[in-house]
């Protein structure tokens, strides 16, 4: 499987999709650089994408600072010793501390291996990843752009795509995830680069920064 990798894979992904699809020359152009934004596969930068569901970023960095506090290491070992009150005390919802413990105990059983999804098409990764109660396509697909690299996943759920995508296409109101997927198949085989391209034009053109995990 091809991988994102480098800002040349960036910039070679964004030629493509502008010879592709017109409409995206102008988005790439008032964009700017386009981040590659990619994170060592693993447990901790799975916790980290759990941690940024449905909350800003900010949000997300401060429940990270809190529960690496409370737990001296975001591992499936540090994060199972807390309690459900350490986890509460660290700011995290019953919902995302359970998400968080199922997570860490499927890896420690060997039931999900974090580093060979990212080798494996998907499809089959995100249905491995979603079997666990609290990781949904969201958090499947941003795991695969930023930890694997995956070249073809657009994350159609993500509300900050859908008003970039929408902004950017001149729509008159934002597409709901089912019309963004729709859209993005025509980006395809470069959805990643695409996914990265409306982040990036979300941050230069509607000044704000929702990308799920840091650079």
């Amino acid at each position: 499987m091809r991988r994102i990798d480098s800002s040349d894979d960036i910039a070679e992904g964004l030629v493509a999709l502008g010879r592709s699809d017109a409409r995206l020359v102008r988005v790439i152009e008032l964009a700017g650089p386009v981040p590659l934004r990619r994170k060592p596969p693993g447990y901790a930068a799975l916790a980290e994408i759990i941690l940024s569901q449905m909350v800003s970023k900010a949000s997300a960095n401060a429940l990270w600072r809190k529960l690496e506090s409370a737990a001296g290491a975001i591992t499936p070992e540090a994060i199972l010793a807390l309690s459900a009150d350490d986890l509460r005390q660290a700011g995290l919802s019953r919902a995302k501390a359970e998400t968080l413990c199922r997570v860490g105990e499927a890896v420690l059983a060997g039931d999900l291996d974090l580093e060979h999804l990212c080798s494996l098409e998907a499809r089959a990764a995100i249905r491995s990843m979603t079997a666990i109660k609290g990781v949904g396509p969201w958090t499947a697909e941003v795991y695969l752009l930023f930890c694997a690299g995956h070249p073809d996943v657009f994350p159609a759920g993500d509300v900050a795509l859908q008003s970039a995508a929408g902004h950017a296409m001149g729509m008159e109101t934002r597409p709901c995830p089912r019309d963004l997927a729709v859209l993005a198949e025509g980006w395809s085989p470069w959805r990643g680069v695409a996914a990265r391209l409306f982040w990036a034009y979300y941050a230069a053109v509607m000044r704000r920064d929702a990308t799920p995990v840091e650079a």
